[in-house]
């Protein structure tokens, strides 16, 4: 297939946290918040002036700086994260929006703060206090804290609106390009899809790095691209798997898994289009802020969630993931020295298994996958297992 509209252009953006359109935002008097959760309302936080940016640090080297003050048992995003800041990466960092969810990543709001990194003069932060559990007591919660620690701070500092219509037009922008996404991920169904895990992984990324008003221009002249793509005559791909787990931004994973010829049909990993890149249906009755962080807060797949019913929920939400994708499989990744995840992904890749009937590999991975040789030997092997069901089954 010829190369997708813009993808080039996505790829730039991706090589910087401060790229070419943060630093437009920036040069036009918008508010950058930074943050690195589910936990945190992306959507509600794209109010107004204010603009978000999920964190990351691409091009990752030595973390030599990060392990003198974080050890070298904290998982490599949150070592890489505190680095690049210590480089002065993040200094177009207005405000960190964080959470306690990981206490890996609120040590390196900490390190930011004790240490003073930032050489922004107007940087500050917040970090909420999540629930561990769905009830009106936690949810009511959750939206005092989201009140408290992000939008008092926003609007005080930095006078970002966040009246009603203020909040209305910004879901509805979320919204618009939520709906690129959807149809995009119809598109990941098609027996022969004619978009690959690399070119989908890049365009979700730079959804979630780029100023939505600014990005959104781009993505939909990109969806009208693929609307009149060809797929290639003959399929490449072996089989399809569902991805789920920790973050990844190294779009290189997709890369080792092309090389594999291993179709990525739906992702369930932070970074990711599910959940994430769904739309959220706000009704007349009640605040848009409050249903905003309603709507995060249960639709949340994360593992810190340790509930039955939502170690349940997390499992059915996969089941159907594999379903409506016509996945052959699962990939259970995990970042070294991830807590949530290193449990969620040893119990679920037998879980997956035994009981859903879905064939399941479980790995875990540095945050830098570029280059890695023994990724692609389990996915190779992962990929030879399911074409060996197919044949004990009767297929070709």
């Amino acid at each position: 297939m010829k190369d997708l509209k813009h993808i080039r252009y996505y790829e730039d953006l991706l090589e910087l946290a401060d790229n070419e359109l943060v630093r437009k935002a920036k040069e036009e008097g918008g508010v950058a918040v930074g943050y690195t959760c589910y936990y945190i309302p992306e959507a509600l936080l794209n109010t107004g002036r204010a603009f978000t940016v999920r964190l990351r640090a691409p091009n990752t080297g030595s973390l030599d700086i990060s392990q003198y003050y974080m050890s070298s048992f904290i998982c490599g995003y949150s070592r890489a994260l505190f680095e690049r800041a210590f480089e002065g990466g993040y200094n177009f960092m207005d405000f960190y929006a964080s959470s306690d969810t990981c206490q890996q990543m609120v040590r390196v709001v900490e390190n930011l703060h004790e240490l003073d990194i930032s050489d922004n003069p107007n940087f500050t932060y917040g970090i909420i206090d999540s629930p561990l559990k769905i009830s009106e007591h936690g949810i009511k919660l959750y939206i005092e804290q989201v009140k408290k620690e992000y939008i008092k701070p926003l609007s005080e500092k930095f006078g970002v609106d966040f009246s009603e219509d203020s909040v209305r037009k910004a879901i509805a922008e979320h919204n618009e390009m939520c709906a690129v996404f959807e149809e995009i991920s119809e598109i990941r169904k098609e027996d022969n899809p004619r978009i690959t895990p690399r070119e989908f992984h890049i365009l979700c990324m730079v959804s979630y790095c780029c100023p939505t008003g600014l990005i959104l221009p781009y993505l939909k002249e990109t969806l009208e691209d693929l609307r009149n793509r060809e797929a290639d005559a003959v399929s490449p791909w072996r089989k399809r798997v569902v991805v789920v787990g920790s973050e990844i931004d190294d779009y290189a994973f997709d890369e080792i898994l092309e090389n594999c010829r291993c179709y990525v049909a739906a992702d369930r990993y932070c970074f990711g289009a599910f959940p994430g890149r769904q739309q959220i249906v706000l009704n007349d009755e009640e605040p848009a802020i409050d249903q905003v962080c309603r709507y995060y807060l249960k639709s949340c797949q994360c593992p810190r969630f340790m509930s039955q019913e939502k170690v349940q929920e997390r499992r059915d939400y996969l089941k159907k993931l594999v379903d409506d994708y016509k996945a052959d499989g699962i990939i259970y990744e995990q970042a070294k020295f991830c807590d949530f995840w290193g449990y969620e992904r040893t119990l679920n890749t037998q879980v997956m298994q035994e009981e859903y009937g879905v064939p399941t590999l479980g790995i875990d991975r540095e945050y830098v996958v570029r280059g890695s040789g023994q990724l692609s030997t389990r996915v190779q092997a992962f990929m030879e297992s399911l074409e060996i069901k197919t044949i004990q089954k009767g297929g070709h």
